[in-house]
Formats: structure tokens, C-alpha cells, sequence
């Protein structure tokens, strides 16, 4: 055998833990020398198989054969993954030991990871009462973790290794070459363990794997050749480093397992820091993320309660967290690889601490975590008991300051050290020759950015001291490196690190071999904070930086050319950093520097004078021009070229922007606050905060060069500031503004406001550079203070505040913090006054004060709760109310009125004009009130008005607004409000048809201006105050936009949706009236819905009815739309809002079919950019203004984004959906089952898509839709498997299956089928069987409905047959059909429609108030019973063709006539009444037959007319006539025998719809009459053949369920009806 070098452990008193490398001839012969057996078992799984049971096999047989043996070497593979160490895979690797006859003699070889390792070894424990066994771990978290200490175990549904035993191992083979197979991920899984372990036990183990993670990642990458390192002689220094890093890990935990086997004395405990909160995590994400990543967050959450309870301080916490980040390890619960999981919406703080209840470490329901003292160091030789507040505290997303007196004043504590001098220090100890000593760095998510960025760009080099309390920096001399290909250095939200690093960029050197550019990025906010004066100034000097997105913003391309000098010129009225950052690298240009500052006020001096200050101590001094004819200083610069010496020692002062705040809660709560290491020698503009802003607010402030001590004035005695520059502190503002907010004294003698202001007004200035910062700074204090009620003003450099006493401010108040610390930190001020104050995004502070909530208890005394921002179980049921009133706003000119009558009548609400009711109230008119007191005073009436308005009619009401009423910000208040959780409707119109109808208007006032202007200035305001829109195009586009990709294109003409209908749908959508939602969503029935893929709809709209036939709805796919600009462009897009605005509405102009609005994300198989989070919710907010009925909203997004979106969604549905396109989505799995979970809870629908990979996975997938199906609570769901081999999913799925069709330029989605496809293949297996359809009558013969409805089933698919069944009565034949078992309906005509009522069991409310059937439908009850449903679809006939050619003149219906009086003129007043006509006139021959209908519809008013001379009636002649007298029986000829007399006067009105429901002939005498009528009377005909349309229409939907292909339908009807005509 190869002479192999072994590193032994023991453990237990035997040395059985043998490390080396490529070990395998050495455990061979180990095992069959020292252990006999007569067979050796070698359990593995599929993945290790594939790599290394080769080897195995082959060492084992060839050693087993050179002694001689006549052992057995036997192996058996499971499958990989942790759903392999269960029972049942417990109970299959002991059947295959029975089935080869395996003895107790038997040892068994566990050769895998930790699931390996615990399951084989239960079974060994157990197996014939226990059996030998060796563990061979392969991947690194087994070897250093789970291999060692003998546990065994299997999982449950209830936990993990909840069921095992101790069972030690004979030996444990730890061979590292094994890891040069394991992946990256794996490794830094494994990794976490590694740390953990150092952090309890050995500070100096830590602090190498702290300082050298590098050198430790590079060894697993390094393979090994000709088995290199098996021999001491051969082994590389990267295998003694990785060798000597796994060996210490082992002898820790074997040190420990050895004093506490059987976990007694509590020791054993310790290496589960981290596992308490991180088994909790894992329980929810596994599989999707590992153990040890779950691990890494559960460390620095424990670590969290460690310092929360007063035991690790923060340096702790951080060197932790830079520590396992630099092992690519999560460190957090938004990690991006977690919050990119759906179930990571599950991971609630109940829920976590639900999981810890059962965790074997718990004493009854006490919780146990490890509590970390120092690093190396715990504060118990076991784990602590932690009450569930401490641990809720540190995992809620939210805080809560408890108001009280700090218990702890007089306050005496000290600062986290100074971002800005810490960022600086950084840079220059980096940058300079020799080593630098910083104390007191911060240690926060900047500096941790800026550590990381120098590092990668190889520039220095740092290590810690003194238990992390020192940074050493080895500076690298300017000498810096472009990183590696494909390496970005990421800035998160970092402002300072970006503005530096730019410059520090530019002073990398190029290499030969090295990449073309450094890149440097950041998160979302970070891609929106400008750069572009500092990349122009360095760009003009020659420096090569190009924009990779946006222009003057992050990311950047900054190429390795080095800085050129000279004179630069930079424009500095924006950020100081850029000032900073061009000083801090002008020594290392090629030329010296001038630095001249251009653009007017320079912001922030301060920190430039800090940046040179700090120069000077790091050896280069900058000289200040001055002007010799007066000798003011200059803005301008110079640097000489020079090397930073690094002094051995630089101490960092502490923030004293965050020292404002413990300052702010002593003013704010009159008690004493002093800071240490902050006083008058500061180097910090915010210094300054105590003397020149709580000093003037009536504190008492002392201070020292060193230190500031504020006592508080009583509370409630804070003075108004009046005037204050903060241009020298504008960090400072957010403290000062919250002060502000509780100032009620007015300012102090000689701070007085001159101007007319409020009292109590604090106006702070200088600050304009704060709406570039993290966010908005200015408008995040505006809006937060509202909430409070107090009240504020923008202005342009900064904004006023208006003091009011405390208890006038709102309590329970939730403070969006916009993901920005000194928001969160502020606003915690004002929380520790007023009551229920909830700051949400607590861990933002952790940017520059990570144990600020920790400091506030534990420092300065006031207690503080965590809190969980809602629960998601509730997301999904957020309703408006039930009938609120609507408000109108938009333009004059827009269609309010006409849109909002016709709502209101749609509705059967009330609609109230305001402009009416103001002249109602002022009866001189709008024009002349406007002349006589002038357009400000009509402002306020106005207002008045729309106060009255609200208060009066608070519901079931349509009330337009007048077009100004958003000129003033009180009305724009009111309306925002309202907007918030009612609908308030903004009526769009196109600009140059508004311009057009006004300048032909003359009864309102004139604006004064040009119209434009007008619609330009109101059109933002109009946006913000309402809650939908509704596009009121009067034209439909026959020409392709500008924009549209297609455009010059010719379009085909449109048939347009009825004005009516849309405003039908729209208004009864979005109040809740009539959900414009899919019946067929119920459970039972089938729903589909069409996938446009089209990049712009227009030019599809003529085949859209085609392209929906049989389909429930239409999904809109939003991420591929594309403009003309963007049509070329490959890759991800955007499209933009005002585009996909016009597609929805050019959908709307066809269709009133419900649209599912889908934005789907390139890694769910769209075409939407992944990290594009707020364009794609803006998108989803757009959906919900134009009512769309569906939202499919993936469950990956951020849940902030998702709660907040479920919140405003009113009526629409959302589909919460996940795709896994990846083809390894298991059915069967418990991360399918907890997305599903997900999605239920924030949706209305649940979605979950995967991809085939045989027909079992379909089968697996109907498995768990019956399971999820079967849940009490359980909602829709569309479960779809992708690709070919799906395709039979997409056949069994019932809700909302997604189609294609033959006309769409590409299918959505692979595998997918069209309707008709689908309804042939549920034929073919089953679940569609052939149904027969017929027509009960006498005559029949000619009947046109057996067309009709077998034209639709053959176009939609559908196997069914309809035919004439004539026969003399409603006789057994008839009857004996009705019972038939393929019997799907039927059409019942004259003279059988009341004969038929007797055989049926049930009739539709219409068919009993109408008298007469014309439709039976077969139903089936719950316990399977069929019964006869009868309906009348006639006056649904009727009705559609009035309400389709109603012209838009006839805004209601006050008069109407109905000629006849037999059961077709009962359908046509239904219809009427359900029309809303307000008196319906009735002509019969035989007035005895017309008295019978007077009262025969409930509600209808109906008078008898004597004469057919409409002249005579009281009321607006008929806009409506409909004749249901046979067309022989009329005549237009005055004086013809036995006929009706159609005098010419019934066409008085203006406008209207005349119908004929004779079939025959196609032109009736009314027909023929109204065709005379002149053509400027908008009169419209409709033949009765369109009437049998109509209701065959409704007839078929009542049948199957599905729309009827209507064109298509008609057109063959019709050529039938003509060619027999």
C-alpha cells in the first residue's frame, strides 16, 4: 500500500478521527485489518456513486483479495437529499441488508454528507441490535460537524432528527482530496460550521479564518495531482492551510463530545450556537437553502440576542458577520438568495418560535440559545435559557420605543465611531505606505462595503487586534488591482463608498492580462443617487468611466488608466464626497492636482475640511488658494503628488450624527444625555448640533473639546427654532425636523419668524443635497410627519415644520423608513413620546448604528418591542367597503358626466353633478360667481361643496367633480384620502379632443390661460388623487402609434365593445357591484384563459374575438410588450406605463372579457428584468388603476412590495404564482407544498408551475392538486407542468389553464395547447363526453338554432350535437328526452314555452316573472341528483341588442313602446325594466290581452296606449319601440285591411333603437318605416333573426359554460337566414 501521512484525532479516548488525503487503499486496509466482518456495506448515494464508488469498490475488493478474505463488499446507492433520511429510507437500506443476509458481523461504510452519515448510522445502530460501522464523509459541514459525536438520526414532518440515537462510530475517515469534487456552495455550507466553532471556543482559530478566507477558498479550488498531499513531503501549503483549518474544527468539537457524550452536563450544547434559530429557518427554506447557510444567519441572529442582553458588544457581532460573508455565506434574513424564495414569506416571527418550542436543547417550553461572550468565549459552558421577547425582539422586522423617562438618566455613553471618518481612514490607510492601527472603526454594513471593495481590488490588506476592537490596515501604496473577470464590486446602498471608490477606481493600473474594467454597482436606490458631476470632472481629465445603465448614475465602467491631474474642475453644489474623493486620490496622479470647485455654494464644507484635515495627518498637506486683491479663501485646491504615510495609530472619533439622536431623546424627554469622544474639537459639522440647535430650543448644553452634555427642558417645552441654516450639519435635519414636530413654545427672543409665519415654525434651510441621500430625505419627513398630524411645507433648499403640543400628535403611527438609518433612528426619537410609534425596516440602522435599539434599552433606558408588520394569512381578504360613493375628476371636457350617468344608471345609483349642486346653492352660475368674487374665493366654495358632497352621499352615489377641484392642495388632501380606500375615478381623455369640445364651449368660466398649460399642470394631480382610470377615447386608432413596433403597418377595421358595456364592466368592477370576474372559477367547472404574446395588441384587435372563442378570460403579458424603440433591443425590457395603458385599453375596446395581468421575470420564463422591483410594481399599481380584474403576481418579489400591493387591490384577484423552470421541482416536496402555502395566503388564486420530465410528474402533480384541493380553506389553483411531456397537466388542470392559438405569433409557454385541443383531448380520455342538444317546438322546420350551436361547438371544440325535436305537444317523447343521460338542454319555442314549465323541478327568477321557458338546462345537485333548470333567455336577447345600439345621445331610457301583448312583449318590458326605462307604453289590438302585462313585471311601469299616435303622450317620445306582432299583421299603408297601422310619427325622438322580433320577412314594414327616418336622427334597426342571435348567445353559455364565438356564429347564421329568406 502507498505510504499515506495520517493526522489523528481522538475522541472518547481512542484515536479513531484520521485525517489526510486520498485516503482510500489507507481505509481499505484499516477497516479489513482492524475491523473482521464477512461483509463490509458501503451505503452511498447517487451523486457520491458517480463520483467516487469506484474507487471504493475497487480498493476494498483488491485489499479484500490480497489477504485472502472471503468477505463480502456490498453497495447500495439511495437517492440524494434530505428527503432520503426518513423512515421509509430507514426502513429500505435495512430491507437490502436483510435481503443479502447480512449479519451481525456486518460492518456497514457510510460514504456521503450529513444525511449519509445520520441515517446510516440509525440503521447501524439498530440493525440486528447494532452493528459496526465508518464514516467517510465527503463534504466539508459532514466531516467538521455531523461525522463527529456518534448522533444519529431521521427525520419526521414534525422536525428534524427528531427520531435517532447516539451510536459511535469505529472509525472516521476524514479525506479532504474528497472535497476538490464538492461544489463551491457546499464548501462555504460547510464553511459555516468552520466559523461557528471558532467563535465558541478559540479566538485565535477565528481570527485565522477572519483573516484569510481568501487563501482558504483558493485551497479547495487548487486540485491535487498524482495524489499529491497523501505524504506529508507532497503536500502543497494550500493542503496544510485547508488540513490544519478542518483538523481544528474536528478537535473542538471531538474536545467536547469527549467531556459530554450523551449531552448531561450541558457542554455539548455549545456547538449548536446558531443552530437554535438557524434549525428554525431551515425547517421552513430546506431544501432551497442548505444547513450551514441557515446556520450562518441563525449565528448572527443569536449573536443579535447576545448583544441585546448586554453580553457581546458590537464588534463581536461584526467580525462575525464579515467573517462568514466572506465565505459567500447569508448573514440575514433579506439576503437576496432568501428573499428570493417563496417560502421566505413564511418565515414570521410566530412561526420561527413555534419550530424552536421543539428543540432538544429546551428545558419544558424554555428556549436554549448559546449566548456569546467574546469571540472564543461563551457567556455559559452551555446553552442560556432566552425568554421568546428577547428572541422576538431580535427576529421582528419592525421596533417599538415604549414612551417613558429613560431609567438610565443621566445618560453617559459613547458613539459608534464616524462613518465619515472611518470611510476616509479606510481609503487613506489603503492607500499609504507602512501599517495604520484605526480604533474605534465603525463597524457597520459601509465600512464593511468599503473593507470589501479595497480588498477586491487588492489595495490593502487588514487583520484585527485586541478582540477586533483594532483594525490593522497594511497599506498597499496606491498599488491596486482590476478583480477578477466577471467581478463586481457591489456598494449595496453605500453613498460615501460609491462617490470614493469612483475616484479610487481610476487609479488602477492596467495589466497585460487582466480585465478591461472595474466595475462598480449597488442596490436599486443606489442605481438612482446621482455621480454624474464626479464622473464628468473625471472623466474631462481624462479618466474612461461609462454608464452601464442609467446616465449619471450607478453602475459604472471604470477602465484601469490611472488618474492624469492637473487642473479639474468639478462641480461640488451637490455632494461634498465628490470633493472628498478627488482629494483623497490626488496624490497618486501622474501630475499634482488643482482642484477648482465650480456651480455656486458648495454643499457641506465641513467634510471637506474634515477630508484635508485628515490628509494632513496621513502626511500630505493641501494648500487653499486665497485671492491676494482681497484675500479670501478660494474654491480651489492643490495637491501635491505624494505617498500617504500611515501613522501606527489613528483614533476614529464617534459619529456625531448619530450622536444627535440619544442628544434629541434628552431634549425631547428633559432628561441629561452626555457624549463621549464628541465635542467642540470635532472634526464633524454635526458637532455643532447641540449649541446651535438644541441650545436655541431651550436645552441647557454643555460642552467640552471633547464631550457634549444636554440637559432637556420639562417636556413639552421645546422652542420653535424659527430660522435655522443647517447647510453645515445636513445630516443632522431629520433630528432637528422630529424636535420641531413637538416644539410648542414659540422661539426664543430674537429667532422670530418677521414674515407672517405660524409661531411655532421651524424653517430649516441648506439642506437641498438631502433628497439625494439614501431616499428623499425632505419629502420621507414631510410624509412620516403627517401621519403624525403634524403639519409641514416643502421648500426648495429645505422645508418648515408647524410645533404642536405632544399629546396633539397621532398615536400608532407606522414609520416607513425607506430603508434609510437616519429616518429610523429619528423617528425613534419622536417614538419615545408618542404612544404605539412603529418604526418599520429596524435593521436599515445598521448602516452606521447596528445596536442602536440595543443601546436604547440597554444605555439609555427606554424599552423597546419588536414588532411583525402584519400577517400574511390576512393579505388576501383586503376589501374596500361595500358600496361606496364614486368621485369623478378629470378635465372639463373629459366625459365625466356622460361617463358618470351612464355608471350610475349601470349601477342603479344616483349621480350627482357638482358643478349642478354649486349652482343649486349659488344660483348667479359658475361664470358669474367666477366674475363677481374671483376664481380664489370660488376655490374654497368648491372645497366646501366636496365636503358637503362626501358628508352627504356617502354611498351608492356617482358624483363628478368639477375639472379645478384639483387646482388646491386642501381638495387635493381630501381626494388623496378618500383615494385611499374608495374609489375616486380620473376620466381620461385625449388632449387635443378636450382642447376641441372646449373652445366650442361657452358656458363655463374661461381658464385664463391656454388650455394645455391647464391639462399639462393638472394631469400629475389628477394621478395622485384617484385611485383608477377610466380612457375615455371616443375613437378607436385605426393607425399604429408612434411607438408601436409595427408601425405603417395597415390595420384592419375594429368592431368596437359598446361605450355602455365597457363603462358597465369598469364601474361595476371596481365598486364590487357586479365583479367583472370568471364564473367558471368555481370548483367543478373548467377555466382558461388566452397568453397574448403579442408585443403590441393593436393590430391583432379584428381577430380578437377568434383568437378568445371558449376562453374565460385574456392574460395580458406585460413583460412582452414592447414599444417600436425597444423592438430591436435584445434582452430584458420595460415596457413603458403610458404604453401598457394603451393596450389595455385597445383590449377593453373589443372585449369585456376579465384580463389577467401577468409581469413575469426572465428567471420565471418571462422577458422582465429580475432586480427591477419597483418598475414592475409600478406596473402592478397601473393594473389595479385601470380595474383589471386578475393581478399575477410572483411570489418572489419582495413581500413589503406584495403586502402593499394585496392592500390597494380593492376587487381585482390576485394570482400569487411561482415557475421553477429549472425541471427539478418535485411534486411530492415539501418546498411545492410551502410555496403553495405562500401563495394562498397572499392570493385569491394560487399558481404553481414546474417542468415535466416524464408522465409521472404530471401524475405526481394531480396527486398534490387533490391534496391542496382538499384543504378547508383552500383556494383556486393552477398547477401546470411545462414542455411536452406537461402537456397532459395542462389537459387535467381546471382552473385557468393557460391556451394559446393558432393566430398568436409564439406560444407563452412550451407545451402549451389551444382550447380546442384540450376539449378534443378531455373527450378522448373521458372528461368531456358527447352531450345532444334540441329544439322542442311546432314549426320548426326552418329554425335557424340548430346552426347556430352546432357552428359553435364545432369551432370551440366541443363534441356535442344539437337537432329539432318537432312534435304536436309536450308529449312523452319530449319527456322521455328531458331524462336522457346524454341529454345536455334544449331550446323550447312557441307554442311550448309555458306547456314545458310542468316538467321541470326548477325556474330562474326571470322565466318565472316573464311567464315563459326557453331554455332547459340539466343540473347536478352536490349528492349527484340531476335536476331540469328552467330560464328564459329571450328578453337577455332583447335587452343586448337595445343596449348595444343605444345611441350615445340617449344617455337613459325615459320612454319606450312595446307593440303586442303575448308572451314575447312580457320579455321585452323584462328586458326594458332591467334597462332602467323609466315608463314603458304598451299597444294591443285587444286592450284586454295588454291589461294582463300592465302589472306583470314586478317594478316596471307600464301604461296602455290607445292609439299608436305618440304624439299624445305626456312624456319625451319612445326612444325604444320594440314590435312583437308578426310582420303580416303591420303595414306602413294608411287604410290596409286587418293589418296594424305603423304611423311615421313613432320615430319623433331624436334618437334611438327600433326592433322587430318577426324573423320574416328580413325587412318588415317597422323596419322599412325606420329606414325612411332621416339619417340626422340616430335611429338604429335590429331584426328579429339578430334578437334569436342574441338569446342562442346567452343559451349556449348557459349550457357549457363557455362564451359563444359570436362573429363566426353570426356569419353562418345569417348566409343560412338569407339563402332561405
Amino acid at each position: 500500500m502507498a505510504e499515506t501521512d495520517i493526522y489523528r484525532v481522538s475522541i472518547l479516548g481512542k484515536d479513531s478521527i484520521y485525517c489526510g488525503f486520498h485516503l482510500v487503499p489507507y481505509i481499505a486496509r484499516t477497516v479489513i485489518d482492524t475491523l473482521p466482518a464477512s461483509a463490509y456495506v458501503l451505503v452511498t448515494d447517487t451523486n457520491i456513486a458517480r463520483l467516487h464508488l469506484d474507487s471504493f469498490e475497487h480498493g476494498f475488493k483488491d485489499e479484500i483479495s490480497r489477504l485472502g478474505k472471503r468477505s463480502r463488499f456490498l453497495t447500495h446507492t439511495i437517492p440524494p437529499g434530505e428527503t432520503s433520511k426518513s423512515r421509509e429510507g430507514k426502513a429500505a437500506i435495512e430491507d437490502f441488508l436483510l435481503l443479502n443476509k447480512c449479519t451481525r458481523d456486518t460492518v456497514i461504510l457510510a460514504l456521503g454528507g450529513g444525511v449519509i452519515g445520520d441515517l446510516v448510522g440509525f440503521v447501524a445502530a439498530t440493525f440486528m441490535r447494532g452493528v459496526r460501522f465508518v464514516q467517510i464523509p465527503t463534504t466539508l459541514l459532514a466531516m467538521v460537524d455531523s461525522s463527529v459525536g456518534g448522533k444519529t438520526a431521521i427525520d419526521t414532518p414534525h422536525g428534524k432528527n427528531l427520531i435517532g440515537v447516539f451510536w459511535q462510530p469505529e472509525y472516521i475517515f476524514i479525506d479532504v482530496a474528497l472535497l476538490e469534487t464538492l461544489p463551491a456552495r457546499e464548501f462555504s455550507n460547510g464553511m459555516a460550521e468552520v466559523v461557528k466553532t471558532a467563535a465558541i471556543w478559540n479566538e485565535a482559530d477565528f481570527a485565522a479564518l477572519e483573516s484569510r478566507p481568501a487563501e482558504i477558498v483558493a485551497a479547495i479550488q487548487t486540485p491535487s495531482i498524482n495524489y499529491s498531499g497523501r505524504t506529508k513531503a507532497t503536500r502543497s501549503a494550500a493542503q496544510k492551510l485547508l488540513l490544519s483549518v478542518i483538523v481544528g474544527s474536528i478537535s473542538v468539537k471531538a474536545h467536547i463530545v469527549t467531556n459530554d457524550e450523551r449531552e448531561t452536563t450541558g457542554l455539548r450544547n455549545l456547538v449548536n450556537f446558531g443552530h437554535t434559530i438557524g434549525h428554525a429557518i431551515e425547517a421552513v427554506l430546506t431544501p432551497s437553502m442548505l444547513h450551514g447557510e441557515c446556520i450562518s444567519v441563525g449565528i448572527i441572529l443569536e449573536a443579535e440576542v447576545a448583544r441585546q442582553l448586554g453580553h457581546l458588544g458590537q464588534v463581536g457581532v461584526g467580525r462575525l458577520t464579515r467573517c462568514l460573508k466572506s465565505y459567500n455565506l447569508p448573514v440575514s434574513l433579506s439576503d437576496p438568495r432568501i428573499m428570493g424564495l417563496p417560502t421566505s414569506k413564511l418565515l414570521t416571527v410566530d412561526r420561527l418560535l413555534d419550530i424552536m418550542r421543539i428543540d432538544k436543547k429546551n428545558t419544558g417550553p424554555e428556549k436554549k440559545i448559546v449566548l456569546l461572550a467574546t469571540i472564543g468565549k461563551t457567556v455559559e459552558q452551555k446553552a442560556s435559557v432566552v425568554p421568546d421577547v428577547v428572541i422576538a425582539k431580535t427576529l421582528a422586522e419592525a421596533a417599538k420605543v415604549i414612551p417613558g423617562v429613560p431609567t438610565k438618566s443621566p445618560v453617559r455613553m459613547a458613539t459608534p465611531g464616524s462613518k465619515s471618518l472611518s470611510n476616509r481612514a479606510l481609503v487613506l490607510a489603503a492607500l499609504g505606505s507602512g501599517t495604520c492601527r484605526l480604533r474605534n472603526l465603525l463597524h457597520s454594513d459601509d465600512t464593511q462595503v468599503m473593507m470589501t471593495a479595497l480588498h477586491e481590488l487588492k489595495g490593502a490588506r487588514f487583520e484585527w487586534e485586541d478582540g477586533g476592537e483594532t483594525l490593522v490596515v497594511h497599506g498597499g501604496q496606491g498599488a491596486l488591482s482590476v478583480p477578477p473577470k466577471g467581478k463586481e464590486i457591489y456598494l449595496g446602498n453605500a453613498g460615501t463608498a460609491a462617490r470614493f471608490l469612483t475616484t479610487v477606481c481610476t487609479l488602477v493600473q492596467p495589466s497585460e492580462t487582466g480585465p478591461a474594467a472595474t466595475v462598480i454597482t449597488g442596490n436599486a436606490r443606489m442605481k438612482q443617487r446621482p455621480i454624474g458631476a464626479l464622473v464628468n470632472a473625471l472623466s474631462a481629465n481624462g479618466s474612461q468611466i461609462k454608464y452601464l445603465e442609467s446616465e449619471g448614475c450607478l453602475p459604472l465602467s471604470i477602465a484601469p488608466a490611472g488618474l492624469k491631474g492637473g487642473r479639474i474642475k468639478l462641480a461640488a453644489s451637490v455632494s461634498s464626497q465628490y470633493v472628498s474623493s478627488i482629494l483623497l486620490c490626488a496624490p497618486y496622479a501622474e501630475e499634482p492636482v488643482i482642484l477648482e470647485l465650480t456651480g455656486g455654494q458648495v454643499i457641506s464644507q465641513p467634510y471637506i475640511d474634515m477630508t484635508i484635515a485628515m490628509m494632513r495627518t496621513f502626511g500630505v498637506e493641501v494648500a487653499r488658494e486665497v485671492d491676494p486683491a482681497t484675500g479670501r479663501v478660494l474654491d480651489v485646491y492643490n495637491i501635491p503628488k505624494a505617498v500617504y504615510r500611515n501613522p501606527q495609530e489613528y483614533n476614529i472619533e464617534s459619529d456625531a450624527s448619530s450622536a444627535t439622536y440619544p442628544l434629541a431623546i434628552a431634549a425631547i424627554t428633559g432628561t441629561t444625555c452626555t457624549i463621549a469622544n464628541i465635542g467642540s474639537a470635532s472634526l464633524q459639522g454635526d458637532a455643532r448640533f447641540a449649541k446651535e440647535v438644541l441650545e436655541p430650543m431651550g436645552c441647557t448644553v454643555t460642552q467640552t473639546a471633547t464631550e457634549t452634555t444636554v440637559q432637556g427642558p420639562p417636556i413639552d417645552q421645546l422652542k420653535a427654532l424659527g430660522l435655522i441654516d443647517m447647510e453645515p450639519m445636513t445630516d443632522a435635519f431629520l433630528t432637528a425636523s422630529v424636535l420641531a414636530a413637538v416644539a410648542a413654545a414659540s422661539p426664543a427672543k430674537g429667532r422670530e419668524l418677521g414674515d407672517g409665519s405660524r409661531p411655532r415654525t421651524t424653517r430649516i434651510v441648506g439642506i437641498a443635497n438631502q433628497r439625494v441621500k439614501e431616499c428623499n430625505r425632505i419629502r420621507a419627513m414631510i410624509d412620516q410627519l403627517a401621519k403624525f398630524g403634524v403639519e409641514t411645507r416643502e421648500l426648495d433648499d429645505g422645508l418648515e415644520v408647524y410645533g404642536k403640543p405632544i399629546s396633539e400628535l397621532k398615536p400608532g403611527v407606522s414609520v416607513h423608513c425607506y430603508d434609510d438609518h437616519r429616518v429610523a433612528m429619528a423617528f425613534s426619537v419622536l417614538g419615545s413620546v408618542v404612544n404605539e410609534t412603529v418604526i418599520e425596516e429596524k435593521r436599515c440602522v445598521e448602516k452606521t448604528w447596528p445596536n442602536w435599539w440595543d443601546d436604547l434599552e440597554n444605555k439609555i433606558g427606554l424599552k423597546v418591542v419588536g414588532v411583525e408588520l402584519g400577517q400574511t394569512a390576512d393579505h388576501a381578504s383586503a376589501k374596500q367597503d361595500a358600496a361606496p360613493s364614486v368621485l369623478v375628476i378629470g378635465m372639463r371636457g373629459s366625459g365625466k358626466t356622460f361617463v358618470g350617468e351612464l355608471a350610475a344608471a349601470t349601477l342603479g345609483w344616483s349621480f350627482i353633478d357638482a358643478d349642478a349642486f354649486f349652482e343649486e346653492k349659488f344660483p348667479t352660475g359658475l361664470r358669474d360667481y367666477v366674475q363677481q368674487h374671483g376664481w380664489s374665493a370660488f376655490r374654497t366654495a368648491e372645497l366646501d361643496i366636496l365636503k358637503e358632497l362626501l358628508a352627504q352621499f356617502p354611498s351608492r352615489h356617482i358624483i363628478s367633480l368639477g375639472g379645478g377641484i384639483v387646482e388646491t392642495p386642501a381638495a387635493r388632501d381630501i381626494l388623496s384620502a378618500y383615494a385611499k380606500d374608495h374609489p375616486v375615478v380620473h376620466v381620461a381623455r385625449p388632449v387635443d379632443e378636450i382642447v376641441a369640445y372646449l373652445e366650442a364651449e361657452s358656458s363655463r368660466p374661461a381658464y385664463g390661460e391656454p388650455i394645455i398649460d391647464v391639462f399639462k399642470r393638472r394631469e400629475r394631480w389628477f394621478t395622485e388623487c384617484s385611485s383608477h382610470e377610466f380612457p375615455n377615447a371616443t375613437t378607436v386608432s385605426t393607425q399604429t402609434e408612434a411607438n408601436s413596433p409595427s408601425e405603417g403597418l395597415p390595420r384592419p377595421p375594429v368592431h368596437t365593445n359598446n361605450i355602455r358595456d365597457e363603462i358597465a364592466r369598469f364601474f361595476g368592477h371596481i365598486t364590487g357591484q357586479k365583479a367583472n370576474v370568471a364564473p367558471s372559477l368555481a370548483r367543478g367547472h373548467r377555466s382558461y384563459f388566452l397568453s397574448l404574446t403579442f408585443s403590441d395588441v393593436i393590430p391583432s384587435l379584428a381577430n380578437f374575438e377568434e383568437l378568445s372563442a371558449g376562453v374565460d378570460a385574456i392574460e395580458l403579458r406585460v413583460d412582452l410588450l414592447r414599444t417600436r424603440s425597444q423592438f430591436d433591443t435584445a434582452g430584458p425590457h420595460i415596457a413603458p406605463l403610458s404604453y401598457v395603458a394603451e393596450q389595455v385599453a385597445a383590449i377593453r375596446r373589443v372585449s369585456s372579457l376579465p384580463i389577467v395581468y401577468t409581469v413575469r421575470t426572465v428567471s420565471q420564463g418571462g422577458a422582465f428584468p429580475d432586480k427591477s422591483v419597483k418598475e414592475a410594481f409600478d406596473l402592478f399599481r397601473l393594473a389595479l388603476r385601470l380595474g383589471v380584474e386578475y393581478v399575477d403576481v410572483e411570489i418572489s418579489w419582495p413581500e413589503k412590495d406584495i403586502r402593499d400591493l394585496v392592500s390597494r387591490k380593492g376587487n381585482a384577484k390576485i394570482v400569487a404564482s411561482w415557475h421553477d423552470w429549472s425541471g427539478n421541482l418535485k411534486w411530492d416536496s415539501p418546498s411545492v407544498d410551502a410555496a403553495a402555502e405562500v401563495a394562498k395566503a397572499f392570493g385569491d388564486i394560487v399558481k404553481i408551475v414546474g417542468k415535466a420530465n416524464s408522465l409521472d410528474d404530471n401524475l405526481a402533480l394531480h396527486r398534490f392538486v387533490t391534496r391542496a384541493s382538499s384543504a378547508g380553506d383552500a383556494k383556486p389553483i393552477i398547477a401546470i407542468n411545462m414542455g411536452l411531456e406537461g402537456q397532459l397537466s395542462r389537459i387535467l388542470n381546471t382552473t385557468f389553464t393557460p391556451v394559446t392559438h393558432p393566430l398568436l405569433p409564439t406560444k407563452a409557454a412550451p407545451g402549451q395547447l389551444s382550447f380546442v385541443e384540450i376539449q378534443t383531448a378531455l373527450n378522448l380520455i373521458g372528461q368531456l363526453p358527447a352531450k345532444n342538444f334540441y329544439i322542442f317546438g311546432r314549426p320548426i322546420a326552418h329554425s335557424m338554432s340548430p346552426t347556430l350551436h352546432n357552428t359553435a361547438f364545432q369551432l370551440l371544440g366541443l363534441p356535442h350535437s344539437y337537432e329539432r325535436l318537432e312534435t304536436e305537444d309536450v308529449d312523452h317523447e319530449v319527456r322521455q328526452t328531458l331524462t336522457l343521460p346524454d341529454f345536455g338542454g334544449a331550446s323550447v319555442t312557441i307554442p311550448f314555452k309555458r306547456d314545458i314549465i310542468a316538467h321541470l323541478d326548477q325556474l330562474s327568477p326571470e322565466a318565472e316573472a316573464i311567464g315563459a321557458v326557453n331554455t332547459v338546462i340539466p343540473r347536478r345537485n352536490a349528492d349527484g341528483s340531476q335536476v331540469l333548470f328552467g330560464d328564459n333567455t329571450d328578453w337577455i336577447g332583447i335587452r343586448n341588442v337595445i343596449q348595444a345600439r343605444l345611441p350615445p345621445s340617449v344617455r337613459k331610457i325615459d320612454s319606450c313602446l312595446v307593440i303586442g301583448a303575448g308572451g314575447t312583449a312580457r320579455a321585452a318590458i323584462y328586458a326594458l325594466h332591467s334597462l332602467g326605462a323609466t315608463c314603458i307604453y304598451l299597444f294591443n289590438r285587444t286592450r284586454p290581452s295588454a291589461e294582463e302585462l300592465v302589472h306583470a313585471i314586478p317594478g316596471a311601469h307600464v301604461e296602455l296606449l290607445d292609439t299608436l299616435d305618440v304624439a299624445s303622450i305626456q312624456r319625451p317620445a319612445p326612444s325604444v319601440i320594440i314590435s312583437t306582432v308578426p310582420a303580416s299583421a303591420t303595414t306602413i299603408e294608411e287604410g290596409t285591411p286587418n293589418a296594424l297601422f305603423l304611423p311615421s310619427s313613432l320615430f319623433s325622438a331624436e334618437a334611438g333603437v327600433v326592433v322587430d322580433m318577426a324573423y320574416k320577412p328580413a325587412e318588415t314594414p317597422l323596419l322599412r318605416l325606420a329606414k325612411a327616418v332621416p339619417a340626422i336622427r340616430k335611429w338604429h334597426s335590429v331584426m328579429g333573426i339578430e334578437v334569436l342571435l342574441e338569446q342562442g348567445y346567452r343559451q349556449f353559455e348557459l349550457w357549457t359554460g363557455r362564451r359563444c364565438p359570436r362573429s363566426a356564429v353570426a356569419k353562418t347564421v345569417l348566409e343560412a337566414y338569407h339563402s332561405s329568406a
